[in-house]
């Protein structure tokens, strides 16, 4: 897919902690701002329990994981909009990215120094979102500079919509507002698709807390909840230094002995993880067969032939039907075949909008 959520927040914060958790790829982890200056990427697996189920079920030789890609951006500062620390650098590498993953630190610990010299995740989240709307701000108003001339020039309905909605989006960026609270119709979002607002990206919030406060949160966590409760944005708790010390032991039964002494069902970073799909509106769906079972991501909504084509090219091109069996029907008869005898199977064509979850066979024709 090529899709990426890039990870987010002030120097020393837990990004780089939190990154090493999700990837094999090492980030620079210390105790001091701007350790990571290159933004690292990490292609991660997504954690699915369907995918064990079907292993159970067909035993095949191999399995394949579907994936996402994380990337562990420069902390940054206050003036980060003027160029301030790894200011441009910073902002360019999150335009880059499809999403973003806020990290806040939420955990007082005087051994870990703060940019700002105390703990308050309310005013981190204003600095970053602040430095965003500014960077946003110059993008809209060099563009309206430009489309407003284009317009009294033009007849075309278009070169007037898109003025219309640059002037909402510079009220809104004005108010201390981010673009994402714009609400656009279909025909608003497609003439501005191409303005790429920092603040227009969907976010998600992640609370970096101490041990203690993982199941219960604590006050600094209650506080962003609060200042974030209208933006219809996911917050986790997730404490990045427990994590790291749960992806040092080496089998799967230390790790989830440890979670169960700390009374969690997953880990945090599992959590994580399915939420950065979701947030990228990715789905999955499965082929399932005696030589592989495989999970492969699509974008929410696409049709059978979209859905084909994510394994190649050729089988949406020349795409003829698709069968498909639902997941719990293939769990429930346990096999293809034992599907198809009862009816299970669905033979759908190019207008079939797949769902999450979809075992699929395509048929096509080049």
């Amino acid at each position: 897919m090529g899709l990426q959520c890039g990870i987010v927040g002030l120097p020393n914060v837990g990004k780089s902690t939190l990154f090493n958790c999700l990837s094999n790829a090492r980030a620079q982890s210390a105790n001091f701002p701007f350790c990571t200056i290159e933004p690292n990427v990490g292609v991660i697996t997504v954690p699915d329990e369907r995918l064990v189920k079907l292993e159970e079920l067909v035993k095949p030789q191999r399995v394949v994981p579907t994936t996402v890609e994380i990337v562990d951006i420069a902390g940054l500062v206050k003036g980060a909009s003027k160029g301030e620390g790894l200011g441009n650098k910073f902002l360019a590498n999150i335009r880059e990215t499809d999403a973003i993953i806020h990290v806040l630190r939420c955990f007082d610990d005087d051994n870990v120094t703060h940019v700002d010299g105390s703990i308050n995740p309310v005013r981190d989240k204003e600095v970053i979102d602040m430095e965003l709307q500014f960077k946003d701000l110059e993008t809209v108003e060099a563009r309206l500079q430009k489309s407003e001339k284009a317009a009294k020039a033009s007849k075309d309905q278009n070169a007037k919509r898109l003025v219309e909605v640059l002037h909402r989006y510079k009220a809104t960026l004005e108010s201390g507002k981010s673009a994402r609270t714009v609400e656009l119709s279909e025909m608003e979002a497609d003439v501005v698709q191409d303005l790429f607002l920092l603040t227009n990206k969907p976010v998600l919030y992640v609370c970096n807390v101490d041990e203690n406060s993982v199941i219960d949160g604590n006050q600094h966590v209650e506080a962003l909840k609060e200042m974030v409760k209208d933006e219809n944005a996911e917050v986790l708790v997730i404490a990045a230094k427990t994590e790291s010390e749960i992806a040092e032991l080496e089998t799967f039964e230390e790790r989830q002995e440890f979670l169960e002494d700390m009374g969690l069902k997953e880990s945090g970073v599992a959590k994580l993880i399915r939420s950065a799909y979701k947030l990228l509106e990715l789905q999955t769906y499965f082929t399932a067969g005696v030589k592989e079972v495989r999970a492969w991501t699509y974008h929410k909504g696409y049709v059978a032939p979209q859905a084909a084509g994510v394994i190649h090219s050729d089988f949406e091109k020349g795409f003829i039907r698709a069968e498909v069996i639902k997941f719990d029907d293939f769990v429930n008869y346990k096999s293809e075949l034992a599907c198809k005898e009862a009816g299970k199977m669905n033979v759908e064509g190019k207008e079939y909008v797949v769902q999450d979850g979809d075992i699929m066979h395509f048929r096509f024709n080049v």
